[in-house]
């Protein structure tokens, strides 16, 4: 396949919908591939009065690679550190006592990434497979995660407060 056909099919699949690549990048992508020995050049194509377009092949190498990156990322479970972590667990006075404002802001700011990913899904499930669809929704539930944890600390934000206190007073 050449490059213009993998830019047509990614806009038509709305791959930059659903992945974080756009179509954009497959320029870009192919020389890497081609330069790593992923992919290699088949032959040379045109048709009517369109530019030659140069037709690429997956490698041995390619496949390989394919593979390897595939299995690791359906064995290999990713949670990645979150900054908020550290910044609540060394809360200073002024954000201790701003907290609930500061969650208040957050939780709300989950809110509307969950209803702007779910207003996204209804626009281009008609364009996904079933499993496409159900990687998409995986935001939407780690969103969804993310928030019930907000949610519970804006339940403990007397005892948060009160924890803190009492440690800052215990370090002094």
């Amino acid at each position: 396949m050449h490059g213009h056909a993998l830019r047509l099919l990614a806009e038509e699949e709305h791959i930059d919908q659903w992945a974080d690549f756009t179509p954009g990048a497959i320029y870009g992508a192919i020389k890497r591939l081609a330069a790593d020995e992923l992919i290699e050049s088949l032959r040379v194509e045109r048709e009517g009065n369109y530019p030659e377009r140069q037709v690429y092949d997956i490698t041995a190498a390619g496949h390989d690679s394919l593979n390897e990156i595939r299995r690791e990322a359906l064995e290999t479970i990713v949670m990645r550190p979150d900054p908020v972590d550290l910044a609540l667990a060394r809360l200073d006075d002024e954000s201790l006592a701003n907290l609930r404002e500061t969650l208040e802001l957050r939780a709300a700011e989950l809110r509307s990434r969950i209803e702007a990913e779910e207003r996204k899904a209804v626009q281009i499930f008609q364009y996904l497979t079933l499993m496409e669809r159900l990687v998409t929704g995986h935001d939407v539930y780690r969103l969804r995660g993310e928030l019930a944890w907000h949610e519970q600390l804006l339940g403990m934000i007397p005892e948060i407060q009160e924890d803190e206190k009492s440690r800052k007073g215990r370090l002094q």
